[in-house]
């Protein structure tokens, strides 16, 4: 009979101690998530050059791969429009989550203003952003813009 309460107790703790972690990893996905859409909406032309350095050291895989290759075009066009936009993220929810990946949709909304244009009224924008457990930590691997 103890050994017996000592096998339920070692099991309930280890399934107490799995959950425990697998909400963190989810809370963990999240919060780089919306970190992560908010960099790739906040974006000043007098500081563009540290907006994209930021991005690309927060991001992974395809997604960091397509942004470097874009990066000097975009900065560009950044300082020509004289455009400053900021993203405010309004919610966020786990989407999936498995060992090494996670999905999650991120609201936000973003004000923008260009040189010669006033600042417009938010747009709301909805994202789906993919989170990629790497050996450098938790970094953005996708980003998809849902209607």
């Amino acid at each position: 009979m103890i050994a017996a309460v000592v096998a339920l107790t070692v099991f309930l703790g280890y399934r107490d101690h799995q959950v425990r972690a697998r909400d963190d990893l989810r809370r963990e996905m999240v919060d780089v998530a919306k970190q992560g859409a908010v960099y790739l909406t906040t974006i000043d032309h007098d500081r563009v050059d540290d907006d994209v350095r930021r991005i690309l050291e927060t991001s992974t895989g395809e997604f960091h791969d397509d942004f470097a290759k874009r990066a000097q075009s975009f900065a560009e066009a950044a300082r020509k429009a004289q455009s400053t936009s900021v993203g405010t993220v309004t919610d966020a929810a786990v989407e999936s989550v498995d060992d090494r990946t996670g999905r999650v949709l991120v609201a936000l909304t973003v004000m923008t203003s260009n040189r010669g244009v006033p600042e417009t009224q938010p747009r709301a924008w909805r994202t789906r952003v993919t989170v990629a457990d790497t050996d450098d930590g938790l970094k953005v691997s996708q980003v998809e813009f849902v209607p």
